[in-house]
């Protein structure tokens, strides 16, 4: 008899322990995926990685081809030096357009002298006037024409400006710092804007998503720290882990995903931020206890 109650004893205490050491929930590992894509049109000239290769932030991945770019800029170039080639003469034009106003009010001066003497007429005093009018709005239009000019070589400044940054996002630079995932494109190739060229992601932490129940929500906060365990090959390996966010709602569990219910109908979504020593990969099951 106490055979027997001993040994049912062993077998409770066997079956806490098992369940005390049962993880609160399981899920894989994810990350935040980056698409590189071409923003130009043209022939790729140049595709520098190869899938699974390191790239640093800011690195050169891939150059589509620009010799029509550069054309269309010389072209602008070459038609903004005419435009101001344009401006150079009619400042020349104001300049004597100034010499001849000066000229004419001397005459118009030395006219006063003579009309108050009566030694001439009112009729030499009204041209003298007219001439420095005239010659006046003269003046004012190859202003207003070095105005238009003006606003003209800035819309070809603006066309430049336009090319020049065409020219620069032929040379597709790393937006992140990660490994590449996938590459979708290769050195020969047509560039369209938008044409995906890698796929890549930052390894350096990584994303446990996993679900657990709404009983579970009071154990789990943003900022709580958690134990993320994996398969070692010495048995169970211990991360420590970050909860990084917490669904607002509650949606269905996945077919894929068990939780400490044994898969009831409506989970919340968890993000744990884990720290990546090299152990963990993506798509990588993992589990976890509050």
């Amino acid at each position: 008899m106490r055979t027997l109650l001993f040994l049912s004893l062993i077998l409770i205490l066997g079956a806490c322990s098992n369940n005390k050491n049962k993880p609160d929930a399981y899920g894989n590992f994810e990350t935040d995926e980056v698409i590189v894509s071409a923003e130009n049109n043209g022939k790729i000239i140049l595709t520098a990685f190869k899938e699974g290769e390191k790239v640093t932030q800011g690195a050169v991945m891939a150059v589509t081809d620009t010799v029509n770019l550069v054309l269309q800029r010389n072209q602008l170039l070459a038609q903004k030096e005419s435009v101001l080639a344009q401006k150079a003469g009619l400042y020349a034009q104001i300049a004597v357009s100034d010499q001849q106003i000066t000229n004419v009010q001397k005459d118009q001066v030395r006219i006063k002298k003579m009309l108050a003497d009566g030694a001439a007429t009112p009729k030499q005093m009204d041209d003298i006037d007219g001439q420095i009018a005239l010659t006046g709005k003269q003046k004012k239009a190859y202003a207003a024409q070095i105005t238009a000019i003006e606003m003209n070589a800035e819309a070809v400044d603006a066309q430049i400006a336009v090319l020049n940054d065409k020219i620069g996002s032929s040379v597709v630079k790393a937006p992140i710092s990660g490994i590449i995932l996938e590459k979708y494109a290769e050195t020969g190739e047509l560039a369209m804007p938008g044409k995906s060229l890698y796929k890549m992601a930052n390894v350096d932490t990584l994303i446990l998503r996993v679900y657990i129940s709404g009983p579970q929500l009071t154990q789990i906060k943003t900022g709580k720290a958690v134990k993320v365990m994996i398969d070692d090959n010495a048995g169970i390996k211990e991360i420590a882990g970050t909860v990084e966010w917490v669904s607002p709602e509650a949606e269905f569990t996945p077919k894929i995903i068990q939780t400490r219910e044994e898969r009831v109908k409506l989970v919340y979504a968890v993000k744990i931020r884990v720290p990546n020593d090299g152990s963990l990969k993506l798509g990588m099951p993992g589990e976890i206890k509050f």
